[in-house]
């Protein structure tokens, strides 16, 4: 008989069984209120691969007690969504679970757009598109969007080891012993893609051989070998994996090329992409900064031509952008001044806005004071004019301190200086 693959078989049938998402399925969150509420809307779920979108859509339905019927917007015709909505007319509202769903045509779109409005089809369409990017606003407008986010190691691990102990669907019927470094490398390979690690436990289950007394033990050897990857050097409570990114982002701080690419390369092997690609927008505004204010935008297109790609060719945009990162000038005025900032209001020095600066577009304002002697910058030569902007009890605060640290921060050094020498 067809043994359905463990991936699936360990599909949570309820909210409750949800690893991870605690933003949408949380106490009190949103999905979590639909539930108790007894009242599902139509969505769209969207997020990297293996994040659970189509289990949570499965769960859904499930926990609310509705009949749910999955199809996929490329490999299905207009012909089986006829057939969905006959059987909803028989059975009442049905929960059709869409994947693939920014591929919706618009024939099946048109078909499908009265029934939900009439709430015969509750849509839960699964991506991993940009719903802003890539769904007809046709159907987005009557979607709540939700983002699920990549799983932690840890969501990864707690889901393997829940796959180990099942006895219903998963591996607690036979003698399993997994070393904890194999759990990690599973995790750790699959890069928060709960599929791939399940797929990769799966494999290793069923091509372990037990021994004499009928244990089948899991070494990390048999991960590296399942998952066709490498261990990567993580200690237990990951500290080894945070050390590697602290240094990976001080050695492009200190402009040290061949370091960055070294770290880089250790984050490669470790199939981190995500790590990687926030640590590199961080750096770009927190360590360059207004030193080279393109390197935000540069750094942003790298990533995300990166993550179009995905591995091995990723390594090359990234690559790119390490070396045009660590070369360039440095400077972290922007963000420390507005720290300085914030440290100020959060002590309580804030005082009242100067009453030429509040808001003048209402009846009575004027006469209030509101808005009186404000000088537009524009009605000025060079559209500058010297007036007060902060309030009266730190009117004589600098919290900017810039740099020369190139041609755009030296720019606007010499701006600010003119300025506040005035």
């Amino acid at each position: 008989m067809y043994k359905q693959p463990l991936a699936f078989r360990m599909r949570p049938k309820n909210i409750d069984d949800i690893i991870g998402q605690e933003h949408l399925v949380g106490q009190g969150k949103i999905i979590d209120r639909m539930v108790k509420a007894n009242q599902l809307s139509s969505m769209i779920l969207f997020g990297p691969p293996g994040t659970g979108k189509t289990s949570m859509a499965f769960a859904l339905a499930e926990t609310i007690g509705l009949p749910s019927k999955t199809l996929n917007a490329v490999t299905d015709k207009k012909k089986d969504m006829e057939i969905v909505v006959e059987q909803a007319k028989m059975q009442g509202q049905t929960v059709l679970i869409l994947d693939e769903v920014h591929r919706l045509d618009k024939a099946k779109q048109d078909f499908l757009l009265p029934h939900l409005e009439n709430n015969l089809l509750t849509l839960i369409g699964c991506t991993t598109s940009n719903p802003y990017h890539s769904i007809n606003p046709a159907i987005r407008s009557r979607c709540h969007l939700f983002e699920l986010r990549g799983l932690t190691l840890d969501n990864v691990k707690t889901a393997l080891q829940r796959a180990v102990r099942d006895t219903s669907n998963g591996y607690g019927d036979k003698a399993i012993h997994i070393h904890e470094d194999a759990i990690e490398h599973f995790a750790i390979s699959a890069n928060g893609d709960l599929r791939s690690a399940l797929n990769g436990l799966e494999l290793a289950v069923s091509s372990t051989p037990p021994d004499a007394e009928g244990q089948i033990e899991i070494t990390l050897e048999i991960a590296e070998e399942c998952m066709q990857k490498k261990s990567f050097s993580h200690d237990k409570d990951g500290d080894a994996h945070y050390d590697v990114l602290s240094a990976f982002q001080k050695s492009i701080r200190g402009s040290d090329v061949d370091a960055a690419l070294h770290y880089l390369g250790r984050l490669i092997e470790a199939g981190d992409l995500d790590s990687i690609a926030r640590r590199l927008i961080v750096i770009a505004y927190e360590d360059v900064g207004l030193a080279s204010p393109q390197a935000g935008p540069r750094a942003i297109a790298a990533v995300q031509a990166a993550e179009r790609i995905g591995f091995p060719e990723a390594r090359i945009p990234l690559a790119n952008i390490i070396v045009e990162l660590a070369l360039s000038p440095k400077s972290n005025t922007a963000y420390k001044a507005l720290d300085a900032a914030l440290e100020d209001i959060r002590k309580g020095n804030s005082g009242d806005i100067p009453a030429h600066l509040k808001d003048a577009h209402y009846s009575g304002a004027t006469k209030l004071g509101r808005g009186a002697d404000y000088k537009y910058p524009h009605n000025y030569p060079g559209a500058w004019i010297k007036q007060q902007y902060l309030p009266d009890t730190i009117k004589n605060r600098n919290y900017y301190t810039p740099k020369d640290t190139g041609k755009f921060e030296t720019a606007l050094k010499q701006v600010y200086e003119r300025i506040n020498k005035n």
